[in-house]
Formats: structure tokens, C-alpha cells, sequence
């Protein structure tokens, strides 16, 4: 019996170190994560602040960047991190990837020496987490449409407005906000616990239930000139930050799907039907079958990807096409594996449920099927269809 990773022969592609990597995710995730995830998603209450210093303690945290604490990996090192991780949970890369690509990121992309020296060593250890605060509840796909303000007073700026879907809103010790000024849109390193910023838990979610998401607002947050991020200008820098993000979701959304796939490969062989296992049927094999081939395919592409960015080749559309095949392929698999297993599919007894609907999540953030459809559209044409 072979598996989809060992029928397109992928540790064949990858180094010693990216194998180390993932085999350290793997064996954290099934010592400590794995026996309580379905718990924490049936409660919608995981511990983030707990999962957050375990993961800084195995170098996860901002693994991809240098300095300040960081690991200095690979791309394609921390993208194996982020597919071991989704294969536990979405919500679990999720925290990665927001601590690491999104809030961490635009403190080392753009922010002061003196904002890294005081948030980066923290945040990369786990002692202190991040949100990242661009959507708005009217604008996600059309970030420049936000409403949030920052204005002068004196030397302070003054900020108004809201974010919504942040994750990690409520628990965040500190959140890089996004706001319009008199120069365009700027970045601002905001300490929660600033007078007049709150947060909200967003509950009723049908999925993302391991991963703690919070609505934004700010009502005159009064923060010194220091608070501003100095190198981003214009949404440049937010989408910048996005792109990083997106690239985990590449590797993390092939994470979820591999596990479906293996859940329901050795489900099928354990279930009998009409006096035989049921992966003796010709069905589904052929559903086990165009699976692996759509994950494989996947596997490959991430791989290219990040060949791409470790030799800085990696251009945006890219990520989005990275993103736009991975997520919806991923979904489909998830979809598909849970018709085999049947009544139990719909079960947290088996992961398929859960993964499909974390999915449906990260269908949507970091750009929607419809955005990175448009964003390869654009490259192909040279001709933006998004006004």
C-alpha cells in the first residue's frame, strides 16, 4: 500500500533539513496537538497562548525571517513547517502564519530598529502575540476602501475605525493596524492595551473553531509618532505582508487534504461492505485515485514555488496561483474523502469534517478564488479587470 507522498516520490525533492523540519512538526503535533484538537474545535476554545509558546519553543514562530531571535529557514522549510501544522488544524497554521508572516513580518519589513528590538525577540518565543488588523467588515477584497483613520494631533497620531475576522483579535498583545492618513495608508504598531482600544470574540463559527477571531475598535487610540511603521507607504506594504502569508497557505491547505486522504485510504480498507473492504470497489479507487494525482500535482507546484522564493524569483501572481490551485484542490479532496467514509464522515471522531471546514475558510482569507483569479488574469493580459 503507497501513499500519495510516497507515490510522487517527494522525499525525493526534498533536503535533509526539510525533512527534519516536518518530522519535528509531525512529532510535536502527535504528542501534544493531535489527541486534543477535536476538542478544541468542538469547543471553539483553544489555548492560544499556551500553543503559541510551544510553537516558539520548536522555532516556528517568524522561522523564515532573520535576526531578533528568528531561525533563518528557508521558504520551503517553513512551508513543510506550515503543511505538518495544517495537517493537524488550519487554526494552527493559522497562528503561525499571522504571528510570523503578518504581524512579525511588517515589524521586520517595515518597522524601526527600535520597534524589532522591543516586539520581535518577544513575539518569537511565544511570550507575545500578534494580530495583523487590515480587513474591515465592508472591505476585504478592496482593502482601500478602509475607513479606519489616523490623524496628527501634535506629535501623536489619533486612531479611529475597525477590523474585522482578525485572528487572534482578543489575545493579541500587539496589533499592526492599517489605517488612511493624510499621506495614504499607513501602518502603526498598537499595544492592545492602549486607552480606547477593544476587542471583540467573534463566536457562532462553523469553522476555524481552533483559532480565536475577533473584531478590532478603536475609538480615539491616542499613539506616539513613534507607533508608526516607517517603511510602508501606501498598501504596498499590507499586501506585501499578504503575499507572505498567502505562501504558507500554498504548502499548509496540501496539509489538511493529505490528511483526509490518509484518513479515508485507511478507513476504505477497514470498512467492510457487501462482504468485502471497501477499497476493493472500483469507485473508490477511482475517488482514492484522482485524489492523489490532485494532491500530487499540488505537492509539486508548492515545491516549485518555493524553490522560487528560496532563489528570490517569486513574483506575486505566483503566490496567488499557488494559492487559488492549492485551496480549492484541497477543499475538493476534503469534499470527496468524507463520501467514503459515509455517517462518519460528518463525525470529529475522523478529522475529514473539521478540515473541510476550515477550508471553506481559507478559501476565503488571504484573497478570495475571485481576487487571485484576477490577479493571473492581470498578468496574462497586462490588463487589471478589478475597476
Amino acid at each position: 500500500m503507497t501513499s500519495a507522498y510516497e507515490l510522487f516520490a517527494i522525499d525525493r525533492l526534498l533536503s535533509d533539513e526539510e525533512k527534519a523540519v516536518a518530522a519535528t512538526v509531525q512529532q510535536w503535533g502527535a504528542q501534544f496537538a493531535v489527541p486534543r484538537v477535536a476538542d478544541w474545535f468542538e469547543t471553539a476554545a483553544p489555548p492560544v497562548r499556551e500553543l503559541a509558546v510551544e510553537l516558539g519553543r520548536l522555532g516556528l514562530l517568524g522561522m523564515h525571517l532573520q535576526g531578533y531571535g528568528c531561525a533563518g529557514s528557508t521558504a520551503v522549510q517553513y512551508g513543510m513547517a506550515c503543511l505538518e501544522l495544517e495537517a493537524i488544524d488550519s487554526g494552527l497554521r493559522s497562528l503561525v502564519s499571522v504571528q510570523g508572516s503578518l504581524a512579525m513580518f511588517a515589524l521586520w519589513r517595515y518597522g524601526s530598529e527600535e520597534q524589532k528590538s522591543e516586539w520581535l525577540p518577544e513575539m518569537v518565543s511565544g511570550r507575545a502575540i500578534g494580530c495583523f488588523g487590515l480587513t474591515e467588515a465592508d472591505f476585504g477584497s478592496d482593502p482601500a476602501g478602509m475607513r479606519t483613520t489616523a490623524r496628527r494631533d501634535g506629535t501623536d497620531w489619533i486612531l479611529n475605525g475597525s477590523k474585522m475576522w482578525i485572528t487572534n483579535g482578543s489575545v493579541a498583545d500587539l496589533a499592526i493596524i492599517w489605517a488612511r492618513t493624510a499621506d495614504g495608508i499607513r501602518g502603526f504598531a498598537v499595544p492592545t492595551d492602549a486607552a480606547g482600544f477593544h476587542s471583540r470574540e467573534i463566536t457562532r463559527k462553523l469553522s476555524l473553531r481552533a483559532s480565536i477571531t475577533a473584531e478590532l475598535i478603536m475609538e480615539s487610540v491616542r499613539l506616539p509618532d513613534d507607533a508608526l511603521l516607517p517603511g510602508a507607504i501606501g498598501l504596498a506594504g499590507p499586501l506585501r505582508c499578504l503575499t507572505e502569508a498567502r505562501f504558507g497557505i500554498v504548502f499548509g491547505a496540501l496539509g489538511a487534504a493529505r490528511d483526509c486522504l490518509e484518513t479515508a485510504r485507511r478507513y476504505a480498507q477497514d470498512r467492510q461492505v457487501f462482504g468485502r473492504p471497501l477499497s476493493s470497489t472500483q469507485l473508490t479507487q477511482r475517488k482514492l485515485a484522482q485524489m492523489a494525482v490532485e494532491w500530487g500535482n499540488g505537492m509539486l507546484l508548492a515545491l516549485h514555488l518555493g524553490r522560487l522564493k528560496d532563489a528570490g524569483a517569486l513574483r506575486p501572481e505566483q503566490v496567488s496561483l499557488g494559492k487559488l490551485n492549492n485551496v480549492e484542490k484541497a477543499l475538493q479532496i476534503a469534499r470527496e474523502c468524507r463520501t467514503i467514509l459515509g455517517a462518519n464522515g460528518i463525525s470529529l471522531d475522523y478529522p475529514v469534517i473539521r478540515h473541510a471546514a476550515n477550508l471553506e475558510s481559507v478559501l476565503t482569507y488571504e484573497g478570495t478564488s475571485e481576487v487571485h483569479l484576477l490577479t493571473i488574469g492581470q498578468a496574462l493580459t497586462g490588463q487589471s479587470a478589478f475597476r
